[in-house]
């Protein structure tokens, strides 16, 4: 299960990075409520889940009896944005509360710009997604802001994206606790030697396929 993987613990867990974020909250959401409490949301922008009931009120909020929930506040284009419920008010209400707390633009490859990402303050910890699907493409291609992102590399943005440089950019921003490499089956050796750059837990494995890899050979 992902997570016994991520080691998810209750309280407020906060989602960031790269491509693969709002599939995570979702995996981790359903595994979560088969014995728990579990509310999606985000601090920034998410689009409904579908079959996950979603609520925009405290009234709605109090009358939704589900053990899955999706909440927020409607915005622009579909999407939901801050719940208006806070959040830590919320985590006394549910065992676990999931937060996609930063965008990516669909891209696997995350740089971040000074606003960002949006953790809220009472988050227990952070795990940052990054798609393996983003190895061996060029930055410009891979990365969300990618300008910031060689920089942050030491490379170009026509350059391609190493498990090297992906290691240098994530632990010069230090923003995570641990690691989800998604999509890992698609750069596997590319997505090991990542892991093994780190210096924090890091889970491969692959959302769409519902596969955990081992780090190692």
């Amino acid at each position: 299960m992902f997570t016994e993987a991520l080691k998810i613990t209750p309280g407020i867990t906060a989602v960031i990075g790269g491509g693969g974020k709002t599939s995570l909250l979702r995996r981790l959401g359903e595994e979560l409520a088969e014995n728990a409490s579990v509310l999606l949301c985000t601090t920034t922008k998410i689009r409904p889940f579908p079959g996950i009931p979603t609520v925009y009120t405290r009234e709605e909020l109090d009358a939704e009896k589900e053990r899955l929930l999706c909440m927020g506040t409607p915005g622009e284009n579909g999407k939901l944005t801050v719940p208006e419920v806070p959040l830590a008010e919320l985590a006394e209400r549910f065992d676990y509360v999931l937060v996609e707390a930063d965008g990516s633009a669909g891209r696997p490859m995350k740089a971040h710009a000074s606003h960002e990402p949006v953790i809220p303050p009472e988050a227990g910890e952070v795990i940052l997604v990054l798609g393996a699907s983003g190895f061996g493409e060029r930055i410009a291609d891979a990365a969300h802001r990618p300008e910031r992102y060689s920089h942050l590399a030491g490379l170009r943005p026509e350059d391609p994206v190493t498990p090297e440089a992906a290691a240098r950019v994530i632990e010069k921003e230090g923003l995570h606790q641990k690691i989800f490499v998604n999509q890992a089956e698609t750069a596997l050796t590319q997505a090991r030697c990542f892991a093994g750059l780190m210096n924090c837990p890091v889970v491969l494995g692959s959302i769409q396929k519902g596969e955990i890899y081992p780090c190692l050979f």
